[in-house]
């Protein structure tokens, strides 16, 4: 078996095959290194996120890092690039991201938890039964929008709907030019499907919740043979199969990033996300003759005047201001959050000062 298709199952195999542009190296991340760090660091790409430790690909080999005192694990990512010092098993820096998938905690603690770095595709999963629920469709859009990230809506489990066609549909009008595609994951044409998404340097990542058939669609790009797990018959909704975010090659040069099921989905910062997921409201909004518009009953309203006119789903203006309502909430507690951090650090620098006196 090429490496290239082992490396994801075995930290330890040596990846002597791998050049920093197989991996996804671009010029946006060359232009961050100084020539010191180019003569003594080595760039590595992150493959898993373990507690206390990470692991990384690189062109010297697969890399078992400890982190340097300021840098936590919650800050680093799968997908991310690092400088590495291979000697001392050592992570020096995080490069910034080309792009970033993150989602608020579920009770908007006014923390962030990062998903995937440097992601080129997001693969939104659902399957065509029980699962198929728009309002979860439409979280996933805001966040792969508000992340930069293109889009593409898999259907699974096509062959065991009598209408797929439907789901479809329902799908398309999510998005304006949104690709949706309806397949069986079990079949051997799921990786070329999937290609023009998964070319040499390219990288995609799985979201879903449990049970639609994330683990069969990795199995099927990647060649691995991770355990899948069935359904319960009532609701379709499974269980855990993927624990934890990893980074697999995929045998036509792309990288996989594979995400466990995330049923609780929180929006924060997403402004641009939500608007750039309900485009034919947010183009509308600037038109209302209040700028404090709610687009309920005022007068002059754009929006219920598109709705009167049957341009605009009344459903979808519910959920858009649902999820709005969600992220201005949630961002404000993140607001609160940063300050208090402000504040306590600014006591402890004063304490410190007052000691050293």
């Amino acid at each position: 078996m090429p490496i290239s298709q082992r490396i994801a199952f075995d930290e330890d195999i040596p990846l002597t095959d791998l050049t920093r542009d197989a991996l996804g190296w671009s010029p946006f991340f060359m232009s961050q290194l100084d020539i010191d760090e180019l003569e003594t660091l080595t760039p590595a790409r992150i493959a898993t996120v373990h507690r206390d430790r990470v692991v990384g690909f690189s062109e010297i080999g697969s890399l078992e890092l400890t982190l340097d005192p300021q840098i936590t694990t919650a800050e680093v990512a799968v997908g991310d690039w690092v400088l590495a010092a291979p000697a001392q098993h050592r992570l020096t820096r995080v490069l910034e991201r080309k792009t970033e998938l993150s989602r608020s905690t579920e009770f908007h603690t006014g923390d962030k938890q990062l998903i995937a770095a440097n992601l080129d595709t997001l693969f939104i999963t659902s399957s065509c039964n029980n699962d198929f629920n728009v309002a979860r469709l439409e979280r996933y859009l805001a966040l792969a929008h508000d992340a930069m990230v293109t889009p593409v809506i898999l259907l699974t489990k096509a062959d065991q709907c009598d209408d797929p066609d439907a789901y479809v549909d329902q799908a398309r009008a999510l998005g304006r030019g949104l690709e949706v595609i309806a397949l069986d994951a079990k079949t051997q044409d799921v990786a070329a499907i999937l290609a023009p998404w998964c070319g040499k340097g390219q990288t995609v990542a799985l979201a879903g919740s449990s049970g639609v058939g994330k683990t069969t669609v990795a199995n099927a790009l990647t060649g691995g043979q991770a355990a899948t797990q069935g359904i319960r018959e009532d609701d379709a909704r499974g269980r855990h199969t993927t624990t934890g975010r990893s980074l697999h090659a995929i045998p036509s040069g792309g990288w996989l990033i594979d995400t466990p099921g995330m049923r609780g989905l929180g929006l924060a910062e997403a402004a641009f996300g939500i608007d750039a997921t309900f485009p034919e409201i947010s183009e509308l909004v600037n038109q209302c003759k209040f700028r404090d518009c709610a687009h309920e009953s005022e007068p002059g309203c754009a929006v219920q005047a598109a709705i009167a006119a049957r341009d605009i789903d009344p459903e979808r203006l519910r959920r858009f201001k649902k999820l709005k309502r969600e992220n201005t909430h949630a961002t404000e507690t993140i607001a609160q959050s940063r300050e208090r951090a402000k504040k306590f650090a600014k006591g402890v620098k004063r304490a410190i000062k007052k000691k050293g006196r």
